[in-house]
C-alpha cells in the first residue's frame, strides 16, 4: 500500500502564524501555543507556537514569536528552523515588512519582489495582511520583521545568488500549504532565472544542467548573468523560455546530459532516462565506427569511457553529429519558437562537438548582440 505523505507549511505560513500569536498578546494579553490560519487556498492550518517574547512593560514595543517550520513529507531544507517573527505598532495605516537576520533583500530585476525590497513573497504578505484583518476592521499601521538566522547559510544551497537575492532566504510559499510535491515545486523555483535574465537585458540565455555547464559557460566569456540553471528540466525550461520570447538559447552541459536531448529526452534524469550509451553508440555507428568499439561503447560504465573509445577510433565528429542533433530535437519540442544551438562537453570542461547554430550565437553574444547569420535562421527554420 502506498504511503501518504504528509503535509508541512511554509515559512510564509511560518510567519503568518507569528503575527497571529503576537496579535493575540497585543489584543488581549493572551499566550497561545499554536493558532489556526486560513491559507490561501482555504485550508486551514494548525500551527503550534514555540515561543512568544513578551515586552517587560505595557508599551508593547514589540512582540517576537518562534515558529518551528514543519515541511511534512516534502524534502525543504528549512525543515525543522526556527522562524521568528517581530510584530509592532507604527504610525499610519500600512503593514510594512523588514528582512531580518537571514532573510535576503532583492538586488535584481524580475522577480515577484522589487529591488531593494526584503525577500518576502506576496503570496506570504497576503496571508499575513488576512490574518491582521481578522484583528482590526480599520487599516493599522504594523511594522513586521521576519527572520531565520539559519537562512544566512541555507541560502547558499539555493538559487537565491543566482537569483538576486543577497543576505539570506526567501520567504515563500503560494498558499502557505506546503504539499510534498518537491519535484514541482523544484521546477517552478527554476523558472525566475529566465525572467531575472530578461529583466537584466538578456534576450539569449545559456541553458546549463549543472555546475560542469557553468563552469564551461565563463570560460567562454559568456556573461554570468545570461546562464540558467535547468537541471533536468530541459524541456520543461525551454518551453518557458519559449513563453517568455526568449530569442536563442544555448544548450552547454556534458555529453552525458545532452546525448538524451539528440534522442528527443527532455527529463533527463537518470531514474527516468538512462540512454547516454545507447545514443552514443548509434551516432557512433552511423559514422561508421566498427561493431567491435560499438558493443565496447554499449558495455561502458561511464560516458567517459565512452569518449574514451571514440577518441582512440579517431571518430570525434559523432560529437557535433549529436550536438546538431540535439538542437534540432529541441527547436522542435518549442515548435521553432526559440533558435537552439548545443555544446557538448566532457568533466574537464572541455568541448568535445558543437552545432553552427551554437557557434552563431557565441557570436551573438561574444558581438553583445548582433543579429544572427539570415542563412543560418532559414537552416534552423527548415529543420521543422
Amino acid at each position: 500500500m502506498a504511503k501518504i505523505l504528509r503535509s508541512g507549511y511554509t515559512t510564509g505560513a511560518c510567519a503568518a502564524a507569528g503575527v497571529k500569536a503576537a496579535l493575540i498578546f497585543m489584543t488581549s494579553k493572551q499566550l497561545v501555543d499554536s493558532v489556526e490560519i486560513t491559507a490561501l487556498d482555504g485550508t486551514v492550518l494548525t500551527i503550534p507556537i514555540k515561543s512568544i517574547d513578551t515586552p517587560q512593560s505595557d508599551s508593547l514595543k514589540s512582540i517576537g514569536v518562534e515558529v518551528v517550520k514543519d515541511s511534512g513529507d516534502d524534502p525543504d531544507i528549512t525543515n525543522g528552523t526556527s522562524v521568528f517573527t517581530s510584530v509592532k505598532y507604527i504610525d499610519g495605516d500600512e503593514i510594512v515588512f523588514k528582512a531580518g537576520e537571514g532573510i535576503g533583500t532583492v538586488t535584481k530585476s524580475g522577480l515577484s519582489v522589487p529591488v531593494g525590497e526584503p525577500a518576502i513573497n506576496p503570496g506570504p504578505q497576503k496571508l499575513i495582511k488576512n490574518v491582521v484583518k481578522e484583528f482590526f476592521s480599520e487599516p493599522v499601521g504594523l511594522e513586521v520583521t521576519i527572520s531565520i538566522p539559519a537562512g544566512v547559510e541555507l541560502a547558499k544551497r539555493t538559487l537565491n545568488p543566482v537569483l538576486g537575492v543577497e543576505g539570506g532566504l526567501s520567504v515563500i510559499g503560494t498558499t502557505g500549504v506546503l504539499r510534498p510535491m518537491s519535484e514541482e515545486a523544484f521546477k517552478k523555483s527554476l523558472v525566475p532565472q529566465i525572467d531575472v535574465a530578461l529583466a537584466a537585458g538578456f534576450d539569449s540565455l545559456i541553458f546549463v544542467p549543472g555546475k560542469i555547464g557553468e563552469v564551461a559557460a565563463l570560460k567562454l566569456g559568456l556573461p554570468k548573468e545570461a546562464i540558467v540553471e535547468t537541471s533536468n528540466f530541459i524541456g520543461y525550461m525551454l518551453e518557458a523560455a519559449a513563453e517568455r520570447e526568449v530569442r536563442n538559447v544555448l544548450l552547454l552541459g556534458h555529453i552525458g546530459k545532452l546525448a538524451k536531448v539528440a534522442a528527443g529526452v527532455f527529463y533527463t534524469h537518470n531514474r527516468i532516462a538512462d540512454g547516454r550509451l545507447e545514443t552514443i553508440a548509434a551516432y557512433a555507428a552511423a559514422e561508421g565506427l566498427g561493431y567491435k568499439a560499438v558493443k565496447q561503447i554499449l558495455n561502458s560504465n561511464t560516458t567517459e569511457e565512452a569518449v574514451r573509445i571514440i577518441d582512440e577510433n579517431g571518430f570525434e565528429r559523432v560529437y557535433d553529429k549529436i550536438a546538431k542533433r540535439a538542437s534540432t530535437r529541441a527547436y522542435r519540442y518549442i515548435f521553432g519558437k526559440v533558435y537552439v544551438g548545443t555544446i557538448l562537453i566532457d568533466r574537464e570542461n572541455d568541448i568535445l562537438g558543437k552545432d553552427k547554430f551554437a557557434d552563431e550565437i557565441l557570436k551573438y553574444f561574444w558581438s553583445k548582440g548582433q543579429i544572427l547569420c539570415n542563412q543560418n535562421n532559414l537552416e534552423m527554420r527548415e529543420l521543422l
